[in-house]
């Protein structure tokens, strides 16, 4: 039984430490990290170097470039004269229209910096705004993306930067029945065209053209970029990423920290097929190239001493294209931006846009996560309860698991009916230690035991409270769903606090004092279930057994409401589960007696009568 004892301490307690450890060491290293890197004075150049079509480098940079400002030649490009941010502001818009969005295009650059997401918003509020997704220049955090053409190396052509000024020349307002076609002349007589359409929800299709009416050929490099400005909060929670990436055929997933990019330099792949953005934790924007075209892939950052004038960014090089004179080429890309919703990010996935799944971080173990997901969207659509649906799914995760749990409580059961004999074989050989192990591995194998059977209840939780963590954490689904009563976010923690009373006192409490009703709930059925089984003879183990729950009580209460309802029901569930079975098999549930409020059986008194 000591061994027994001794192996569920250590998984506990390893479970413990590795929760504690992230949230009591690793994030406020991070944020230490953080703030270093946004204090650093030195500036980082990068080099956004390419291919040219013959296979020579050019540099690409002063034309993808967020700062470069190339003398505008062409027709409908803005006056040097004024001031760049007072003809940003300035310059025209076109508006965008759908069930799922709001906001405009800039004509000056082409550019999608203006984004709301009608449908979500900052808090649980019914007031409080809107989610913004893409900012304009200028505004804290802006988050923008484009599209268009670079000259190839020695290209004599003057083609449109982000500060040269579109032409609205189809349509007025952006809706899914009504895209828009944006138009540039160049000096040279080449003719731009991007045809902008989007579908009743976050996918925007850019189609691009050239007409070349110059009389010369010319090669062009079709490209879409995402531009990012200020070093982003994230949770700094290993379990989800946030920043940078992408999926690059050949190269797999790409997932770079916002830390590592600015530190180790500029990451570039070469793919064929896939995608690349930069992620928050619900929201998301990626550019799509044309499937089954070759492309160059780049991820880059700068570095700045003011924070807010770091920069990050996620582009595209599409392979060179030459034009004749006369000659016409189209290209179509694609623009994501909104909420990562997973159904709707599995269509895409399915309508071709290679891995758009992995939009959603599922981790290492998604056979686990999204199947959970999956149940508790089938029981949600059922009842309209995520909260509820939790209840049920860990009600059909026991009814799974009963077989293998009830053999486990059995052995457990039978551990308890030896015990007086396995005191007594301690006390015999109390000074000889190996001949203690060996006696009782004796005795085990007399009575068909295993120990460590015991255990796996707990190994078999693991899992499940794993898969159902990320579930909650990952999926927007579960952001601001209610559950009842107080608990109207199952992604946050439970706001209430045991230390002003539940809100009976009137004043706020720190966050780390946060310890609502259903972390209290988790505790308490966390400590019955553990009197259930005979207490550890060493009064060290017995008194940790006494501690643990109340450990735990305060590691869990910053974890989302959900993933503490679900351990706090289960807990209750395994308590009957086990009363059951230790019924069934004869055994006196001591659950009193271990507490101190009942008088334990004349057995365990007496270990020779057994």
């Amino acid at each position: 039984m000591n061994e027994q004892n001794n192996f569920l301490i250590a998984i506990v307690l390893c479970l413990g430490v590795l929760l504690g450890w992230q949230f009591f060491v690793v994030e406020p290293r991070m944020e230490a990290e953080r703030q270093q890197l946004a204090l650093l004075a030195e500036a980082e150049a990068i080099d956004l170097a390419t291919q040219s079509a013959t296979g020579e480098a050019a540099d690409l940079s002063a034309d993808l470039s967020a700062d470069a400002m190339p003398t505008p030649r062409a027709s409908g490009v803005v006056p040097t004269a004024q001031p760049r941010d007072v003809a940003f502001a300035s310059s025209p818009r076109v508006a965008i229209r759908t069930d799922e969005l709001q906001g405009s295009i800039a004509l000056m650059g082409a550019r999608f910096d203006d984004l709301i997401l009608t449908e979500y918003r900052e808090t649980t509020a019914t007031d409080a705004p809107l989610q913004r997704l893409l900012q304009r220049t200028g505004e804290t955090g802006a988050w923008q993306a484009r599209h268009g053409f670079v000259a190839g190396a020695g290209g004599n052509i003057t083609l449109p930067d982000e500060n040269s000024l579109w032409v609205l020349t189809q349509g007025d307002v952006l809706t899914p029945a009504t895209p828009i076609t944006l138009s540039f002349t160049t000096v040279e007589g080449i003719v731009l065209h991007q045809r902008i359409s989007v579908d009743g929800h976050f996918m925007f299709t850019i189609e691009q053209s050239v007409d070349n009416k110059s009389a010369n050929a010319v090669t062009v490099y079709p490209f879409g970029q995402i531009v990012r400005t200020g070093l982003p909060e994230t949770s700094g929670l290993f379990i989800l990423h946030e920043g940078p990436l992408g999926f690059l055929g050949e190269a797999g997933l790409q997932e770079l920290d916002y830390d590592d990019l600015l530190e180790d330099g500029p990451v570039k792949e070469q793919a064929s097929t896939g995608w690349l953005g930069i992620t928050d934790k619900y929201w998301a924007t990626a550019i799509i190239p044309p499937q089954n075209n070759a492309f160059t892939a780049r991820y880059t950052a700068r570095n700045a001493a003011d924070p807010a004038d770091i920069t990050f960014r996620s582009d595209f090089l599409l392979e060179g294209e030459s034009i004749a004179s006369g000659a016409a080429y189209t290209t179509t890309s694609q623009f994501f931006a909104g909420a990562k919703v997973v159904d709707l990010i599995d269509d895409y996935a399915d309508q071709g846009i290679e891995r758009f799944d992995l939009m959603v971080d599922w981790g290492w173990f998604y056979f686990l996560t999204k199947p959970m997901f999956k149940a508790l969207q089938l029981f949600y659509e059922l009842i309209g309860n995520y909260g509820v649906a939790i209840l049920i799914v860990t009600i059909l995760v026991k009814l799974a698991f009963f077989p293998l749990a009830s053999r486990s409580y059995e052995t457990m059961a039978k551990m308890k009916k030896l015990q007086p004999r396995m005191v007594q074989l301690r006390e015999t050989y109390k000074d000889d230690r190996q001949a203690q192990q060996q006696e009782l591995m004796k005795l085990y194998r007399e009575e068909k035991l295993n120990p460590l059977a015991g255990c796996l209840p707990i190994l078999l939780q693991i899992p499940v409270f794993f898969s159902l963590y990320k579930v909650l954490f990952v999926t927007i689904d579960m952001r601001h769903a209610p559950f009842f009563g107080w608990v109207q976010d199952l992604s946050a923690p439970d706001p209430t606090s045991l230390f002003n009373l539940f809100g009976l006192l009137p004043f706020d409490v720190p966050s780390f004092l946060l310890v609502g009703v259903w972390p209290l709930a988790m505790g308490i059925t966390m400590f019955v279930q553990m009197q259930m089984n005979p207490p550890p003879p060493d009064p060290i183990q017995a008194r940790m057994f006494q501690i643990l729950p109340i450990v735990f009580t305060f590691i869990l209460a910053g974890f989302p409401a959900g993933l503490v309802i679900y351990w706090a029901w289960n807990n209750l569930l395994s308590v009957l589960q086990q009363g059951y079975i230790m019924r069934r098999n004869g055994v006196e549930i001591e659950l009193f007696a271990n507490i101190g409020l009942k008088r334990k059986a004349s057995s365990a008194a007496d270990p020779k009568d057994s």
